[in-house]
Parts: C-alpha cells; structure tokens; sequence
C-alpha cells in the first residue's frame, strides 16, 4: 500500500522546510559568505533549533547548496506547449534532466553521497535525512497523464519503481559497478524507464502480499 495521505503531508512540509533552508544558503554563499546554520535559520526565518534538526552541521548544510542551485523546475519541464505529452517521453525526459544535472556535478553529488554514508554510521544520529526530491516532483508531474488510467496504487507502484531508475544512485550504479561511459549509461537508463511505464501501462503486475 502507499503511505497514507498524512504521512505524504508531513514529509512534504519537511521537505519544504528543508528546501527554504537550502535557498537562504545559496543566497548568502551567492553573497559572497560562508553562513553557519544559526545565520541560514535566521535568513529562512526557521527557528535554529528546527534548522539543525535539519543540518546538525554547517558542513551537512553547505554540501547541499551547489546540487540544488540552478535546478529545473517542474514549470520549466512541462510547462510550455512544446514539452511532451506521451508518458514515456515525459519520463524519459525526467530520466535524461535529472541525469544530465548529476553529470554536470557529479563530484559534488559524490560528496553530498559520501557525507550521507558516514553520517548513517553515526551511532548517535537520531535524525532521517531528508533527500532534495526533484525526481519526485517531476515524477508527480511526467506520470499525470495516467491518473485516469492506473488507479492510485499502480501509480504509487509504478512512481517508487522509476525513483529506483533515476537519480545518483542509479547513475553510481551504470558508472562504478556497470562501468559504462555517461553516454552509454544515460541511453540505458532512459531505455529502462521506459520499459518500466510501458510495463505498468500494458503488463500489470498483481499486488504483491506483503505478509509472506
């Protein structure tokens, strides 16, 4: 089953409040400082206490700030008359932005990837990393068109599945385990989403019980 409608809510407020912190950053880096996390609370007008829930450090806060500047938008994805209008292409353009974002950073994604592995071995951090969700945004939007078509759990199903196939983590995986040159690895990835909607569109798989 998916999450329930106030879980969803909740982790959508957090993220908001973890994306205004992230955007007071950028603009007092972009101002030519090197703010701490009280300075960033301040300018998000977040209380402190709230920021370093989110960002227990001033490094944790500023890894985060070269990967969400200059980031699209959902408007500037499919916001224009000239954007796509078949599912597949809406996800393979989703696939082929948000791998093309990555490559152009790629050293600093490794760093933010690198920051989150040792902090998960921190025995003493009790907070849960809230990662930037573009690809989830620009999911919610590219799959749209299918509303009327899959029912809510298929849509659920089938919007987790691409969130495995796009993103750092599937790109570390074409690049570090698969070995593939970023043309080659773009190529199968896109090839990949979309064999997953065409499957979830033509081929539907039945609920899985979860009780075995």
């Amino acid at each position: 089953m998916s999450s329930p409608p106030g879980t969803r809510e909740r982790i959508a407020q957090k993220l908001r409040t973890q994306r205004a912190l992230v955007t007071a950053a950028a603009d007092l880096v972009a101002a030519g400082k090197t703010p701490t996390v009280a300075e960033v609370a301040d300018a998000a007008m977040v209380s402190r206490a709230t920021a370093y829930r989110y960002f227990p450090s001033q490094e944790a806060l500023l890894v985060q700030v070269p990967l969400q500047m200059g980031v699209p938008t959902v408007k500037s994805l499919f916001g224009g008359d000239s954007q796509p209008t078949e599912v597949e292409d809406r996800v393979a353009l989703v696939h082929n932005t948000m791998y093309d974002y990555i490559r152009e950073r790629e050293v600093q994604f490794r760093l933010f990837q690198r920051n989150e592995l040792l902090r998960s071995l921190d025995p003493e951090r009790t907070d849960v990393t809230l990662r930037p969700a573009f690809r989830l945004e620009w999911l919610d939007a590219a799959l749209e068109p299918l509303e009327d078509e899959l029912d809510a759990d298929e849509l659920e199903r089938l919007k987790t599945a691409l969130s495995i196939l796009i993103g750092t983590e599937a790109l570390l995986v074409m690049r570090d385990v698969l070995h593939l040159e970023h043309e080659q690895a773009r190529e199968r990835g896109e090839w990949a989403v979309r064999q997953m909607v065409h499957a979830a569109r033509h081929h539907p798989v039945e609920n899985i019980n979860r009780t075995r």
